[in-house]
């Protein structure tokens, strides 16, 4: 049995500005279980040095937790979107809340994407609270594992491969280090790998090693057009090492089962991947016994035959990449009110002002950030992800 959060109290969506001048919003789901997820997005409103703004966000950070019972033991993620990283990485790297500690087990992301002047840098923060379970997370410093009813839930960030300056060959050399890690904990890409991120430097340039390497390492694993691939984005970004041409962050699950997995195609709107020679989902839905993830590939303006729809104008496209994860999202018996936050990738930093403007107005008080990121086709000037949560009902599926 499906509910709908437009008529559930389970959802909500709220924004505020903290005391410094850093704009909060947030998004909380609560199952049948009582196990909460929440969403936070952080912005700085106000110019100043990059150290002023991250001692605002941090600030913000600890003040929106407490503020919603929460505390740095429940966050899983946090993904830092900065406008210069190689200058920046030092400051980082001074404050608890950017990197895993003792009190802070969670994975932290952190990738060159340059969020709108006057912020240079933008957080993202994703956790759980259960009221009968504390997190149990360990970290390693590259991977997060949290374990939760039978099930780990691992959040990988960071993968970089620095052995060659060519990026298929670095691209191979991240899949090398990561199948390791799975291989090490019993799991394999084509079983229990839900998602990845692929931040690459110089996109027009060096997208296609990615995708070269990436179409390769499927082809070993299992992961083909006949069977299925794994939901992605792939987009500009850089890391700390400017020498990184690819940098990953990935979600796998140890433990999950088949028939908890849903790929997600929507194809009245959009055409299958591998049409046009990449390899990723659409979408991947995975269903628990009390909720539903649905997680929404970078996705643009892109019709059924795998063309750009309304090249050259950013506003037509921003309408059809919403149209298009609409699709995906009624497909896994969802809407866009049940989006738990956005990322929304720009191509041209000049149209970043009107696209925060169009979200706004298309999503309110849901979570979203929009940063600098050109995406793997000139042609595309604006790409958007993000992940949905729905109640669901199916006591044979394991707990969340």
């Amino acid at each position: 049995m499906i509910f709908n959060t437009l008529d559930s109290p389970l959802m909500e969506s709220t924004a505020r500005t903290a005391t410094d001048p850093v704009e909060v919003s947030f998004s909380h789901f609560t199952g049948a279980s009582g196990v909460e997820e929440f969403n936070f997005m952080f912005t700085p409103t106000r110019y100043a040095r990059f150290d002023q703004q991250l001692e605002w966000l941090e600030k913000a950070y600890y003040a929106a937790l407490s503020e919603h019972g929460l505390d740095s033991s429940s966050v899983v993620l946090s993904r830092f979107f900065c406008s210069d990283l190689p200058n920046q990485i030092d400051d980082l790297r001074k404050r608890s809340f950017s990197h895993p500690d003792s009190s802070h087990k969670g994975s932290v992301s952190v990738v060159k994407q340059p969020p709108p002047a006057p912020a240079k840098v933008c957080m993202w923060v994703y956790g759980i609270k259960d009221p009968n379970l504390p997190n149990q997370c360990t970290n390693n410093g590259r991977n997060c594992v949290l374990k939760r009813d039978g099930l780990e839930h691992i959040w990988t960030t960071g993968y970089i491969n620095l052995e060659t300056k060519d990026p298929y060959k670095q691209t191979s050399g991240i899949f090398k280090s990561y199948l390791k890690t799975l291989d090490n904990k019993g799991m394999t890409l084509e079983h229990n790998v839900i998602r990845t991120w692929f931040f690459v430097k110089d996109i027009d340039s060096h997208y296609w090693g990615l995708v070269e390497g990436r179409n390769d390492v499927f082809d070993k694993h299992g992961l083909t057009q006949d069977t299925h691939y794994i939901a992605s984005t792939g987009i500009e970004g850089s890391h700390i090492d400017v020498h990184a041409k690819v940098l990953m962050d990935a979600y796998a699950i140890k433990g999950v089962k088949k028939e908890q997995i849903e790929f997600l195609h929507a194809l009245d709107h959009l055409s299958h991947t591998h049409k046009y020679g990449v390899a990723f989902e659409r979408a991947t839905s995975v269903a628990y016994q009390d909720r539903k993830h649905v997680f929404i590939s970078g996705t643009a303006s892109i019709d059924s035959e795998g063309k750009i729809v309304h090249v050259g104008d950013v506003i037509r496209q921003f309408d059809r990449a919403l149209e298009n994860i609409e699709a995906l999202l009624t497909q896994a018996d969802a809407t866009m009110s049940d989006m738990q936050h956005f990322v929304v990738y720009v191509r041209d930093p000049s149209d970043a002002h009107i696209v925060h403007v169009l979200m706004k107005e298309r999503v309110g008080d849901q979570p979203f950030v929009v940063v600098t990121a050109p995406v793997c086709r000139p042609g595309w000037l604006v790409e958007i992800e993000g992940i949905a949560a729905i109640p669901y009902n199916d006591d044979s599926l394991p707990g969340f």
